[in-house]
């Protein structure tokens, strides 16, 4: 998650960038609710793009970790969406994290809910035995 985070600043800053541009705003307070919507917005793209594109975020690809619909394909957009939306209010309120503690195939309760799982997508490699 922080490196997610760290990659995020990126996107929140050239998206707040565009905001400040198009709506000439003045003070970071000034149309704060519209703000907050566009960097939703901003966000969700982020997520939804990647995890359409190739199931992964660059911090999902350095470990390894991909994002599949229930047959192992890829995602359709509108899971995409959703799994976003759903991550919020589960992330925020830890229920996603406890249920992951919980769930059979440690998913969270969003990608259970959307039908959509984690998986490694490489196969780890072990050192040969001699």
């Amino acid at each position: 998650m922080m490196y997610e985070a760290i990659l995020l600043f990126g996107v929140v800053f050239v998206a707040d960038y565009l905001f400040d541009t198009l709506t000439q705003s003045k003070h970071a307070l000034a149309l704060r609710h519209e703000r907050q919507a566009w960097l939703f917005v901003a966000i969700g793209a982020y997520f939804v793009l990647c995890w359409r594109k190739g199931g992964q975020t660059l911090p999902m690809k350095t470990w390894d970790i991909r994002l599949v619909d229930g047959d192992g394909g890829r995602i359709p957009m509108w899971k995409a969406i959703v799994r976003y939306v759903l991550s919020w209010p589960m992330t925020f309120t830890g229920i996603g994290y406890l249920w992951a503690c919980f769930d059979k195939d440690r998913q969270f309760l969003h990608d259970r809910l959307v039908g959509t799982r984690l998986i490694v997508s490489k196969a780890v490699k072990r050192p040969r035995k001699k």
